[in-house]
Order: C-alpha cells, then sequence, then structure tokens
C-alpha cells in the first residue's frame, strides 16, 4: 500500500467519524447541548483511538520522548499538507534499516531477559523441566484421559509475558477455545499432552518452542518467554 493510499485510509476514517457524529439524532428528552458535548466527547474518542492505531505501526522503533517530537513534527507536516523538511524519497529507505536495528537490538535484550527468567522458574521447587526446554507444573491434577498430539482439546488458558502482561487469555474473555494439538505452538502440544481431563497446569515457555525469533507482534516480542496458564476441559472427539 502506498502513501497516498495510506493518506486517503485516514482521511476517510476522519470523514466517516464526523458524519457518524454528525448523523445520530438526540434520544428524547434530552438537551441539544447535552447531545453537542456528548457528540464532541465520542468525536474526540474516535480521533484518540485513530492515533492508537497510527501508534501501532512504529510500536516496532521503541521511541523515546525526544524522538517521538520530532516523529509528531513530521505527521503534523505530512497531514496538514506543510512544505517537508526533508526529502522523502531519499529518507523513506533510511526508516528501513532504523527499524531494522530497533527491533534487532530489543530482541537481544529480550532474548537475555527471557533466559534469566526461565533460569529462575527452572529453580522453582515442584517444577518438571523437560528435554525442550518446557518448564511444566501441575496445578490441579485431573481425572480424565490425556490427548494425543493428533487429538482436538477444549482448554481455558491464560497467556502472559514474563513480565506478567497478558496478551491473549480465553478466561479473560469467557469462552474455552477448541483446537488441535497439532497446530499450536510446540511448547503447547507438548506441555498439554501431559495433562489429564480436568487438570490445570502452568507451562513457562521459552521461545525455541514458542513464537522464536519473529516472534508475534504486537503482543508478543521476537525470542519471548511465555507463560500459559491451562485448564484441559475436555478432548473433543
Amino acid at each position: 500500500m502506498n502513501k497516498r493510499n495510506k493518506m486517503s485510509m485516514t482521511s476517510m476514517a476522519l470523514v466517516l467519524a464526523v458524519l457518524v457524529l454528525a448523523c445520530t439524532g438526540a434520544p428524547s428528552g434530552v438537551e441539544a447541548e447535552e447531545v453537542d458535548a456528548a457528540a464532541a466527547g465520542e468525536q474526540e474518542k474516535t480521533l484518540y483511538a485513530l492515533g492508537l492505531a497510527l501508534a501501532q505501526n512504529v510500536a516496532n522503533f521503541g521511541l523515546d520522548d525526544a524522538e517521538l517530537v520530532h516523529v509528531l513534527s513530521g505527521f503534523e507536516d505530512g497531514a496538514l499538507g506543510r512544505e517537508a523538511k526533508v526529502d522523502l524519497q531519499e529518507y523513506g529507505p533510511k526508516l528501513q534499516e532504523l527499524a531494522r536495528g530497533r527491533m534487532e537490538k530489543a530482541a537481544e535484550k529480550e532474548a537475555a531477559e527471557s533466559e534469566k527468567f526461565l533460569t529462575e522458574q527452572a529453580a522453582v521447587d515442584g517444577v518438571e523441566v523437560t528435554d525442550s526446554g518446557l518448564i511444566y507444573t501441575s496445578l490441579t491434577e485431573g481425572s480424565g484421559d490425556s490427548p494425543a498430539a493428533t487429538d482436538q482439546v477444549k482448554v481455558h488458558y491464560h497467556g502472559t509475558l514474563r513480565t506478567g502482561e497478558v496478551f491473549d487469555s480465553s478466561v479473560d474473555r469467557g469462552e474455552p477455545a477448541t483446537f488441535g494439538l497439532n497446530q499450536v505452538i510446540a511448547c503447547w502440544t507438548e506441555g498439554v499432552q501431559k495433562m489429564k481431563v480436568g487438570g490445570k497446569s502452568r507451562l513457562v515457555c521459552p521461545p525455541t518452542i514458542a513464537y522464536g525469533d519473529r516472534g508475534a507482534p504486537p503482543k508478543i516480542p521476537p525470542k519471548a518467554a511465555l507463560v500459559f496458564e491451562v485448564e484441559l476441559l475436555e478432548i473433543v472427539k
């Protein structure tokens, strides 16, 4: 997608947001001033959401406050049609170099922190460390069958980064997930086979049996160790 198309989509999103707000009628019994204030508030939230969406495209740069000032300056000039301070044809290709360098640096830092985390977790009493590096802890013993690698299972799970930040959770969504054990990361394929139906376990996954050097952006960085609490509800026949 080229730059012109991206700007067109941004403009269209703004126009649609304004049109939706302008066309929304006032509920019965509500004063016009209250509706105007509510509409303005919703528009501000929508525009703020646009900022969040655009920010996802630069998250991998790991910008600090001082760098963000220059980014915002370029964004304002481009969005408002002002004269550019640099030639985008010259500096555009340098963006890829900057992104690659920042991502590599972040990945190296994450790899070191993940290794430290895994060492600490492996030293906890009662855990089992397998040949693959999986750190397995049974939280609640099940009483049913154990699944095979080719089985489909229904589970509840809660996935976090080593920092405790949640990146995915069927528990939070309130809806179990069903999938084949041969269709997920190796950590899950190995770990869930060790469980019995009705059981709950904690899986600490090294990046080598999770999402590896690439991660799963934007929520899972490259070379990240992951933690899952998994409850095996059913082997789906």
